[in-house]
Formats: structure tokens, C-alpha cells, sequence
């Protein structure tokens, strides 16, 4: 049972709370003690590997990991070879496909899941050079170090946005806000409380209506990136 790999259907797609939730928010509250492994993976590589590390580590705890439909068809979730061998291996912090010079960004998007590719379409589409989008591969045990070291060399960040597809009262905002902050002042960079984009507070995971969910979407990604 230590060895336990949970797939759970995780992804807004407009498709109801069924297909909407696997109730992030409630693996995060169970993790402490370094426990379990909570992950959700964008790309191909990163999945590979992550099972990959599940099998060769001397230990075994369970590794639980989002896993929305839509990426198995998304143009952007996608590795080349290289990727698979050699040196690479699981990343826990993985960066957006053109990420700006770190001396160049004044606003970081932090997110976890497919939102980071709704994210960097906006972001490129809109032409913003100072926008950086940051996925968290893995959200426990908490990436705090590698983190803290990536916000260390923004020297000229203003403000840090944490954005998730979730409602306010589920996914991992209530779980990462304080650690997010906490690798903040292990970089020493005062931008002060780090800001919550995504679907307001709701008693459903999401709804079915595909109109409202994309104008949902759209709107929580325009919110993040700072867009009219």
C-alpha cells in the first residue's frame, strides 16, 4: 500500500463536478510528516519520470497525481526524446515554454496543472515580456527550496500571483499561499502577500454549462496576467 500510484480526474473542462474534481484540496490537508506525494504534471517527460522515481527510490510512500483529459490531446503537453534520457529526470518546478530573463520579471504566476498552458497562450498572445509562469510539479512535499532559489534571482519582481482553476475554497491555495510566502523571505524579495487568482468561493466544484466555464476561464487567466 506504500507503494500506492492514485491517478485521479483533475481538470476544469467544462464538463461538470464529476469529471472537475478529485478533491485536491483534501489530499492537501492530509499531507504532513512528508507522508504522500501530491503532483500534477504537465508534460509527458514529467510524468515518465515521476513514475519512474516512484519505483526506484528505497522507499515507498503514496504518490497521488491530478490527471486531467484534456492533456492527453493538448498540443502544448508534449517531450522531446532527450527529455526521456540521459540526465534528465522528474522536475519538480518547471518554467513556461519562453520564460523572460529572470532580470526581466515583474510579475510571477506560480500555478499547478494544465491552467499553465491557458496561461502562457494569453501571456504570448498579449505580448507581455515581463510575465513569468512557473508550474509546481509537485505540490507536497512542497518545492520550497528549488522556489526560493527561482525567486532569488528575479531581482526586479513586484508581484507574485498564485492562480488555480479551482474555486477560491478548494484546490491548493489555502495549502500553498503560506508557502509560497515563506520562499519569498528565503529569497528576500518584499513584494508583499502574494495574490489569489481564480474562480470565486462555490459550494459545486464547477459547473456543466461550457459558456460559463470558459468565460470562468477566461477571466481568472486575464486576472492572473494583469489583462483587460
Amino acid at each position: 500500500a506504500n507503494g500506492l500510484v492514485m491517478l485521479l480526474p483533475h481538470g476544469f473542462e467544462g464538463q461538470g463536478p464529476e469529471h472537475s474534481s478529485a478533491r485536491l484540496e483534501r489530499f492537501m490537508q492530509l499531507c504532513a510528516g512528508d507522508n504522500i506525494q501530491v503532483c500534477n504534471i504537465t508534460t509527458p517527460a514529467n510524468y515518465f519520470h515521476v513514475l519512474r522515481r516512484q519505483m526506484h527510490r528505497p522507499f515507498r510512500k503514496p504518490l497521488i497525481i491530478m490527471t486531467p483529459k484534456s492533456l492527453l490531446r493538448h498540443p502544448m503537453a508534449k517531450s522531446a526524446a532527450k527529455d526521456f534520457t540521459g540526465d534528465s529526470h522528474f522536475m519538480r518546478i518547471l518554467s513556461d515554454t519562453k520564460p523572460p530573463a529572470d532580470e526581466d520579471v515583474k510579475r510571477l504566476v506560480l500555478c499547478s496543472g494544465k491552467v499553465a498552458y491557458d496561461l502562457i497562450e494569453a501571456r504570448d498572445a498579449a505580448r507581455k515580456k515581463d510575465i513569468a509562469i512557473v508550474r509546481l510539479e509537485q505540490l507536497y512535499p512542497f518545492p520550497g527550496e528549488p522556489l526560493a532559489l527561482r525567486l532569488s534571482r528575479m531581482t526586479n519582481l513586484k508581484e507574485v500571483v498564485w492562480c488555480q482553476e479551482e474555486p477560491r475554497n478548494n484546490g491548493a491555495w489555502f495549502f500553498v499561499g503560506v508557502q509560497i510566502e515563506s520562499a519569498l523571505e528565503a529569497a528576500g524579495r518584499d513584494v508583499g502577500r502574494v495574490r489569489y487568482a481564480g474562480r470565486d468561493a462555490s459550494a459545486s466544484p464547477a459547473t456543466g454549462l461550457a459558456a460559463r466555464h470558459k468565460a470562468q476561464q477566461e477571466a481568472l487567466v486575464a486576472d492572473a496576467l494583469g489583462l483587460d
